[in-house]
């Protein structure tokens, strides 16, 4: 049995929140936030001042091996980030470890042009 809070997405929920509470994104730069589910990864360039997604990929869009795909989406965010004419972001790993899918997302998006 487990405590109250304890689950894993009870743990990253925590994680997520506190990041939240000092990082928000703007219409000069805006944030990179990621989300990863057992099969997919994706990633939004989102202005919170607005409540704008300026751009985003899918997981679904490329298929693959989970580090592949994820460095496909980070290269795709960029393209697309940069097209609508950002070129700096606030990177949010949403509460997840900056590892494996997540360190090949941003290095990749990083490769693809954006500045964070």
């Amino acid at each position: 049995m487990t405590r109250l809070g304890t689950s894993k997405k009870e743990l990253r929920d925590r994680r997520h929140t506190r990041i939240r509470a000092t990082i928000s994104g703007t219409a000069e730069r805006p944030r990179l936030a990621i989300f990863r589910s057992n099969r997919f990864v994706s990633a939004q360039v989102i202005d919170d001042v607005k409540g704008h997604t300026v751009a985003s990929a899918h997981g679904r869009e490329f298929p693959g091996a989970q580090s592949l795909q994820a460095a496909a989406v980070g290269k795709a965010v960029a393209e697309r980030a940069k097209a609508a004419g950002v070129g700096a972001v606030v990177f949010d790993r949403g509460g997840y470890s900056y590892a494996a899918q997540v360190r090949a997302l941003a290095d990749a998006a990083r490769e693809g042009g954006l500045t964070f």
